[in-house]
C-alpha cells in the first residue's frame, strides 16, 4: 500500500483557509439571533473539519484505513481517489467538478443576500432574480457549495455527516423565517409562497437560476 498523503501537516495554511472562507460567510450570512448563530455554528464546524482534514491530518482515511479494513494500493488524502482507486487523476477530476458546484453555490449565495438586503432597505416583497425560482437562494447555494466542497471535492465523516444536520437546521430557519414574511407582507407573500419552490427550482430552470447568479442588482 503506497501512502500519498500529500496534503497532511500544512496546518498554517488550514488556518489561512478556514479564516478567510469563515470571513466570507458571516459576511453575508450576518446572524442576528440565537437560532441563525446556532445554525451559523453548524457551518462553522463543518468548515473547520473540512479543511483541518484537507490540510492538516487526513482523519477520515485514517480512521478507514486502520480501523474499517480499507486496503488500497493508492491511498491519499482525498477520499474518492483513494476508493475509486485513480490515483492523482481521480484527485483531480473531484476537485474541478467540486469546485465548479462550489462557485455555483457561493454566487447563488452572495447574489441572493444582494437581493434581500436591497428589499429590505426599500421594505418590500422581492419575487424576482433569483427569487423568482427559489423562495431562499441564499440557503440553495449554501447549500450547493458545502455539497461541492465538503462532498464532492473532499469527502470526510464529517463533512458527510454535517451536510444532511445544516440542511435540516436551515429547512427549520426558513420555515421560522416564512411565518415573519407571511406576517408582515400576508396574502401576497402566501401566493409567491405558492408559485416558488422553497430551495429547490422547477424542472428545466436551473439554467436560469444560475443565470441569475451573475446578474447583479
Amino acid at each position: 500500500m503506497n501512502e500519498s498523503f500529500n496534503h497532511a501537516g500544512t496546518w498554517g495554511l488550514a488556518l489561512i483557509v478556514i479564516v478567510l472562507i469563515s470571513w466570507f460567510f458571516y459576511r453575508y450570512f450576518a446572524p442576528k439571533n440565537w437560532r441563525e448563530w446556532a445554525g451559523a455554528g453548524v457551518v462553522q464546524a463543518f468548515i473547520i473539519a473540512l479543511y483541518a482534514e484537507m490540510y492538516g491530518f487526513p482523519l477520515t482515511i485514517y480512521l478507514l484505513v486502520r480501523f474499517f479494513g480499507l486496503d488500497s494500493q493508492y491511498v491519499s488524502a482525498s477520499l474518492w481517489s483513494t476508493l475509486v482507486g485513480l490515483g492523482e487523476t481521480g484527485m483531480m477530476i473531484s476537485m474541478l467538478l467540486g469546485y465548479a458546484i462550489a462557485f455555483l453555490g457561493v454566487g447563488l449565495f452572495a447574489q441572493g443576500w444582494r437581493q434581500v438586503h436591497k428589499a429590505r432597505g426599500e421594505n418590500r416583497l422581492v419575487t424576482d432574480g433569483l427569487y423568482a425560482y427559489v423562495r431562499h437562494p441564499q440557503y440553495t447555494g449554501l447549500f450547493i457549495a458545502l455539497f461541492g466542497e465538503g462532498v464532492v471535492h473532499w469527502p470526510t465523516l464529517f463533512s458527510i455527516g454535517l451536510f444532511p444536520v445544516i440542511v435540516l437546521v436551515y429547512t427549520w430557519l426558513a420555515r421560522r423565517e416564512e411565518r415573519h414574511m407571511f406576517e408582515e407582507f400576508g396574502k401576497d407573500y402566501l401566493a409567491y409562497k405558492q408559485q416558488v419552490p422553497m430551495f429547490i427550482p422547477q424542472w428545466g430552470q436551473w439554467r436560469q437560476l444560475a443565470a441569475a447568479a451573475r446578474v447583479k442588482k
